[in-house]
């Protein structure tokens, strides 16, 4: 199964993220190396926020990802949540549907 994990990201964010950003990609990497991050990245027209999408069993591997996250840990996301999300097309889609022909 496939969820995105959200942040919205604290007025002044891209000033203070320099300081933990190695950390933050450190952790990404490492968690896209045991296949739970299959992508992620800030919003590109205003860096007001970001989406992660992951795959796991569960939604605990987005949440253990954000609580592990030193722009969290630090304060940089003044909110963040997981959606669960179905994904039917495409050669990543968890559940790939097909149409009748």
């Amino acid at each position: 199964m496939h969820f995105l994990l959200f942040y919205d990201y604290v007025p002044g964010f891209v000033d203070e993220r320099e300081r933990y950003r190695a950390e933050h990609l450190e952790l990404a990497w490492q968690a896209h190396e045991r296949g739970e991050l299959l992508l992620g990245g800030a919003f590109a027209d205003t860096a007001d926020g970001a989406a992660l999408w992951f795959a796991g069993d569960g939604p605990e591997v987005a949440e253990r990802f954000a609580v592990a996250d030193p722009y969290v840990k630090y304060g940089l996301v003044s909110r963040w949540w997981v959606r669960p999300w179905a994904t039917v097309v495409g050669a990543q889609a968890a559940d790939p549907r097909y149409p009748s022909r």
